[in-house]
């Protein structure tokens, strides 16, 4: 199924970076010469995906005039900052109710596109999110027994087992249940999970979490494909 829409999350105060984002936000770090956020978006157009909104918070001006004269919307979060799944609820009137990718920009990848990835692997109708995580060893920079379990039909559940990439397909209309304004989208998945709609997928390449100052370099040595 083709997915035309993507929420790509920059609104965070990125504070496990510590001083890299005293004066910047976290999505425009470096990695290798180049924004995190536009190794993001490296993926998202080699995917197809025609819609892009980019929300922002944090130094938000900055991320406007970094997609300045391009075709990427960026929706800001203001005067308060909504977290995952309030972001992502107000940003709906710009992305379309769904299904969509949502994807974190605090990462990069070798191995084969995420999104495909999703795609080719998404069951409407039978899923309510289709989560992309990597097994442990897989998991650069990432310390940490992993955040869910899938059984042999995907169904994932919590715990020990698989990291979440942060990437996923989502279908929205849970997110109108949730009373909040601001709030994660743990809240939507723990719904999903308890009616059985919740599922994952292990990614066959590796992943290396850029959201703290070690992430840089081993991204680097990833990508430039030295032993991490």
């Amino acid at each position: 199924m083709r997915i035309e829409s993507v929420m790509l999350f920059a609104a965070g105060f990125g504070t496990r970076m510590g001083a890299l984002t005293r004066e910047r936000p976290k999505p425009l770090i470096e990695v290798g010469g180049r924004a995190l956020i536009d190794h993001a978006l490296d993926l998202v157009r080699a995917a197809g995906v025609g819609r892009i909104v980019v929300n922002a918070h944090y130094r938000a001006g900055q991320i406007i005039d970094h997609f300045r004269d391009s075709d990427v919307t960026v929706t800001v979060e203001a005067p308060d900052i909504l977290d995952t799944g309030g972001g992502l609820r107000a940003a709906l009137p710009l992305t379309g109710a769904g299904p969509l990718f949502t994807m974190n920009t605090d990462a990069v990848w070798d191995g084969p596109n995420p999104l495909d990835l999703l795609a080719r692997a998404w069951r409407p109708g039978e899923m309510g999110a289709l989560l992309l995580c990597a097994p442990p060893a897989r998991a650069i920079g990432h310390d940490g027994a992993g955040d869910f379990r899938v059984d042999d039909a995907g169904r994932a559940t919590r715990g020990a087992g698989l990291v979440y990439t942060g990437v996923q397909i989502l279908e929205t209309g849970l997110l109108a249940e949730v009373e909040e304004e601001a709030f994660s989208l743990n809240q939507v998945w723990d719904r999903m999970i308890a009616r059985g709609a919740l599922h994952a997928l292990p990614y066959p390449g590796r992943w290396c979490d850029v959201g703290h100052p070690g992430g840089i370099a081993l991204a680097e040595d990833m990508l430039a494909g030295r032993d991490v």
